[in-house]
């Protein structure tokens, strides 16, 4: 799929000392030396237009971002075109991580929604692993998460049936959402196309809008034109068989 590409990074109009996700209670909060690092680790901020590629997989990236506003997806694509979504990153998700480690990108990333992200040069992770062993642990811990998250997901399109399975992500997502304090107010709409659904899912186009007319008949759902209306998570997580995420406070880098 084409994007457009991101624009140039430009100066901060957030100091990390006034980020807008510190004070909400799903972040721990920093150390005063571990703030002071992460004040200068960050080179400033990046505008990035809804549709606009952020990362592209196989390229080398020089930095790491993290979503200050906004959601994007994380996707790969067979050499035919077909696509499947990953997962999605919200408020407080680091990205590029992958390619700061491995040398390149083994996925792409692309913007659901306008995004600000915090931009951060991956040349200085090596001095965060060395002289901030607090910090360092939080991107490990971030790590796992992600994996943890990609391990529900792989037994969600294993096991579940295509109802169960939609019902999950629709919950999975606004759970998300609602712990990073992205939405607050009920019923909460996610920015996400019934394409987004089936390229997460592995099902046919027609099949998704089947599936998601199911959850509509049962007022769990509604859609709308931004996206997907949450009317009864409780509903969702009990068709799913899902008991939710569970988290405690999370890194924030």
């Amino acid at each position: 799929m084409s994007g457009q590409s991101a624009p140039s990074v430009s100066s901060r109009q957030y100091p990390c000392e006034k980020c807008p996700l510190r004070p909400l209670p799903a972040f721990r909060e920093f150390e005063s030396q571990e703030l002071s690092f992460i004040s200068g680790f960050k080179k400033g901020e990046l505008a990035v237009d809804k549709g606009a590629t952020v990362l592209v997989e196989g390229s080398h990236s020089a930095h790491l971002y993290t979503v200050l506003s906004g959601w994007a997806f994380r996707y790969k694509l067979l050499p035919d075109g077909r696509r499947q979504i990953l997962n999605y990153s919200m408020p407080g998700d680091l990205i590029g991580l992958q390619g700061s480690l491995m040398g390149e990108m083994q996925h792409s990333v692309e913007a659901l929604s306008s995004m600000l992200l915090c931009v951060f040069e991956r040349d200085q992770l090596h001095e965060l692993y060395r002289n901030y062993p607090g910090l360092a642990y939080d991107i490990t811990w971030m790590a796992s998460r992600e994996e943890r998250m990609l391990d529900e997901n792989l037994l969600s399109i294993g096991r579940r049936s295509a109802l169960e399975r939609t019902a999950y992500l629709v919950a999975f997502i606004s759970s998300r959402a609602r712990g990073a304090s992205l939405e607050s107010k009920k019923p909460m709409q996610i920015p996400i196309t019934q394409q987004h659904i089936a390229d997460t899912l592995g099902l046919s186009l027609v099949h998704t809008n089947k599936t998601i007319r199911k959850l509509i008949d049962r007022k769990l759902i509604a859609w709308r034109d931004g996206g997907c209306e949450i009317i009864d998570q409780e509903g969702l997580k009990d068709l799913a068989d899902w008991e939710g995420l569970g988290e405690e406070r999370r890194p924030l880098i």
